[in-house]
């Protein structure tokens, strides 16, 4: 199946209409929680990291704060997600930074995230989509895998599956693709099993009809 324009924009338009939800799930009252969340986030589910930022941020509520914490009390937080030992260093390396160049505030600029310790290209797009209002496409591996397996684009590795997506979907759907896709692949498109049966854009996927 080739995607056109017009196809592209009814694939878009129905999966906003099947997940008219679809937004970040990671819980945050500002930029700078999430923007620990999101590195939190990596290898682990958005679920868990609600489960343990709350404490997390009650007890270091800035950048200030955390930039003082030890990497014990903050592991003990967080210890029931992933990679718990390296994201404590990180955060705190991260908080450090931000403290030190920026007065404490998370620059709205890519090339100052990905400096941040911790902070990788997916985490400053989520940051700059759903914190500072930018169109950008951050490719989890939902997307990765969704985007693909329905053949929107073909694509080997996260980098050409973003850049492809970007020259795909207009601009102004940029950041409300990348939330329709990541809902679509937690509630339908499974990596194992995908309901395929059920699925409101079969219709649309090249996988289903190969």
């Amino acid at each position: 199946m080739r995607f056109t324009k017009q196809k592209i924009n009814e694939l878009l338009d129905k999966l906003e209409e099947m997940y008219p939800e679809a937004d970040c799930a990671l819980d945050h009252q500002s930029v700078f929680q999430l923007l620990i969340s999101v590195v939190l986030s990596a290898q682990t589910t958005d679920k868990s990291v609600n489960q343990v930022t709350g404490n997390l941020f009650s007890a270091y509520p800035d950048a200030a704060s955390l930039a003082e914490a030890s990497e014990e009390d903050v592991q003990a937080l967080i210890k029931r997600i992933g990679l718990y030992k390296t994201k404590s260093k990180n955060i705190i390396a991260l908080c450090k930074a931000l403290t030190e160049k920026y007065d404490g505030q998370v620059p709205d600029d890519y090339d100052k995230l990905v400096e941040l310790p911790g902070v990788g290209r997916k985490t400053a797009n989520v940051v700059l989509s759903v914190g500072f209002g930018h169109q950008r496409i951050a490719v989890d591996t939902h997307v990765f895998r969704v985007s693909n397996r329905i053949g929107l684009v073909h694509e080997k590795d996260v980098l050409k599956t973003e850049l492809a997506l970007m020259k795909a979907i207009p601009e102004e759907r940029w950041s409300r693709t990348h939330h329709s896709l990541i809902f679509h692949g937690r509630y339908c498109c499974d990596a194992k099993k995908p309901k395929c049966e059920t699925c409101g854009i079969s219709a649309f996927c090249e996988a289903f009809h190969s």
